[in-house]
């Protein structure tokens, strides 16, 4: 699967799996709002319950995905193996805002609220562009074509730049050095092993149409990189 992604990208509906997927996901953002909003004595209860909704906007994203944006095949083994990266980043940053590594509680201020506007500006830039997309592939003219458009006119990944903004800014409401290693886990996997190879496989599919698109458009970050 290397040249096509890292993933399997032939079509199938795959929705006993979609489905599993989702509802297993809704219970680990069911235990981040028991943990934010439960019989809990945390230092920072306010924080704690910014970033469960953080989860929770994460969840609605990922069900959209699934149910109506992704059209290949989901495995389980996919299934389980992002699950349990979820379950960690999602109760990890929740319970790191909570305040249980530190003694004294950590205010919610004006960084935070920039860290906010980041998962929001995120979440935008992911599932936007991926709407976006969704909508010109609807038209069958568009067969056979690379999209461009839309954000995609600003980075060639512009959803793994959303998702990368995102985790930014959750990390930074977490308010924890430890929280880190998602966001520096999650753009490594894009910079050294996602974009190489889902550029090898559109490159593949649309040869020079791709070409000539990705040599005029940044790859990652919109005119920089």
């Amino acid at each position: 699967m290397a040249g096509s992604g890292g993933v399997n990208r032939s079509h199938d509906r795959s929705f006993p799996q979609k489905l599993t997927f989702a509802l297993l996901h809704g219970c680990i953002v069911a235990l981040c709002i028991w943990l934010a909003f439960g019989p809990f004595d945390w230092p920072n209860p306010m924080r704690a319950g910014l970033l469960a909704f953080c989860a929770l906007l994460y969840w609605a994203r990922h069900c959209v995905t699934l149910f109506v944006l992704l059209k290949r095949q989901v495995a389980y083994a996919e299934v389980f193996g992002l699950l349990i990266f979820i379950a960690c980043f999602e109760i990890g940053f929740t319970l790191l805002g909570t305040g249980i590594l530190t003694e004294a509680p950590t205010p919610l201020g004006g960084k935070d609220w920039i860290a906010f506007a980041l998962v929001l500006l995120g979440s935008y830039l992911n599932t936007g562009s991926e709407v976006q997309r969704w909508r010109w592939k609807k038209h069958p003219s568009s067969k056979g074509h690379c999209y461009t458009g839309g954000l995609f006119g600003y980075a060639t990944h512009i959803n793994y730049f959303g998702d990368s903004v995102l985790f930014i800014g959750w990390a930074m409401l977490a308010a924890s050095i430890y929280a880190w290693v998602i966001p520096i886990f999650v753009i490594a996997g894009f910079v050294f092993f996602h974009i190489p190879a889902l550029d090898a496989y559109l490159s593949k599919r649309y040869g020079s149409e791709f070409e000539d698109y990705a040599s005029k458009t940044a790859k990652l970050v919109p005119f920089v990189y």
